[in-house]
């Protein structure tokens, strides 16, 4: 029997020294990456509102300013039976602030600034790193924290899940949490993880697998720098559909204050953000689709249209929402200035199926015709006889 053991894949977020709050106030530090994700053209239209993301993490501190009477708390996923009550986490609450920070007093905004929080604690950060403790058991009957966090955040209201953690194997009860909450049109994003500068990956020119980033259906992303580029952590693999800034990105501190981050757990959670835009605007927008508009919309497209380091470029939340907007059928642009490949001329209406009328009167007086010269050439052949 095979024991499995979720290990984190080279602690996916790094916070570095606090921001400087006197100085320059953390909405300037954090100015970029808005611009990056094109964020404050999409929140003419949405701020995320009606939608809850479950962060599958630590637990998040809902006491912070920019989350306070926002988060709700969900059992702890490590234990199928125990329940206990985690301590606030620094990654869980780094990332709940860059996925839903309200801005309360000019401090940290997140993408989609009026979504909720739902807190599914199945890691303890202990600095300097925090691991993804082992299944409960033995053998590929087993639960896992993160397969209960899936089903329990689909069966709880979560439209969207952030999953910035990661580990090397895939498990069969993961697979099937992953495709029960896609059947339920959760749509899920997670980071590809930062092994881009290890050894394997230098000689292979490709990194490990990171899961859940790697099952079929769950959003992977990767982590640019301020220019746009692949930071060089970052992995590199075909789980890799977009990408989002992960270098000196400010986000909340546990308690208060802010401090930078740098890793695709930051990357992952700034496109949760804006997944939890499209669905407030789409609600019964299938996952399949929301990953698609998050495609289709990006900037800095590769040169051969992909690639596996960047996927297909960097995340634009106003052109999401465009290219969401157009796969609902309908022809309104949702954002000024975004229309990108014009109205065009409007397709002719299919024909009706079944005979077509004009078609069969033409025929039949085809066929009228040919008889009457038939018989007139047979009148004239008998006449010529006589």
């Amino acid at each position: 029997m095979l024991t499995a053991v979720r290990v984190a894949t080279a602690a996916l977020l790094t916070l570095t020294a606090p921001v400087a709050a006197p100085a320059e106030p953390v909405r300037e530090r954090q100015q970029w990456v808005l611009d990056a994700l094109n964020v404050e053209q999409a929140w003419s239209v949405t701020k995320g509102e009606g939608v809850t993301v479950a962060v599958v993490d630590s637990a998040v501190d809902g006491e912070v300013k920019e989350l306070k009477g926002r988060v709700s708390a969900g059992p702890d996923m490590t234990s199928g039976a125990v329940a206990r009550e985690l301590p606030p986490g620094r990654h869980g609450t780094a990332m709940a602030g860059l996925i839903a920070g309200s801005g309360a007093d000019d401090g940290l905004i997140g993408v989609a600034p009026a979504a909720r929080i739902l807190s599914l604690p199945m890691v303890i950060d202990d600095e300097p790193g925090f691991a993804v403790p082992p299944l409960e058991g033995e053998g590929a009957a087993a639960e896992s924290p993160l397969a209960r966090a899936l089903r329990y955040a689909a069966d709880n209201g979560a439209q969207v899940v952030s999953m910035s953690i990661g580990s090397y194997g895939p498990l069969r009860s993961e697979r099937e949490a992953v495709s029960y909450a896609l059947g339920k049109g959760v749509v899920l994003v997670a980071a590809v993880g930062n092994d881009g500068q290890t050894p394997y990956a230098k000689e292979k020119g490709t990194s490990y697998w990171s899961f859940p980033a790697g099952y079929p259906g769950v959003i992977g992303v990767a982590a640019t720098d301020k220019q746009g580029r692949q930071a060089t952590f970052s992995s590199d693999n075909l789980s890799v559909l977009v990408s989002a800034p992960g270098v000196g990105v400010p986000v909340l501190k546990r308690d208060s204050g802010y401090e930078l981050s740098e890793g695709t757990s930051s990357a992952a959670a700034l496109v949760a953000g804006v997944a939890a835009l499209i669905k407030s605007r789409h609600p019964s927008l299938p996952p399949e689709q929301v990953a698609r508009a998050l495609a289709s919309g990006a900037r800095g497209r590769p040169a051969a249209g992909y690639d596996d380091r960047t996927g297909f470029g960097v995340v634009d939340a106003a052109a999401a929402l465009n290219a969401a907007e157009r796969l609902t059928g309908t022809t309104r642009s949702v954002a000024p200035g975004m229309e990108h490949f014009g109205r065009g001329e409007d397709s002719p209406v299919p024909t009706r199926p079944g005979p077509d009328p004009l078609r069969l009167w033409l025929y039949g007086g085809g066929v009228l015709v040919s008889l009457v010269i038939f018989c007139g050439a047979i009148i004239v052949l008998n006449q010529r006889r006589e």
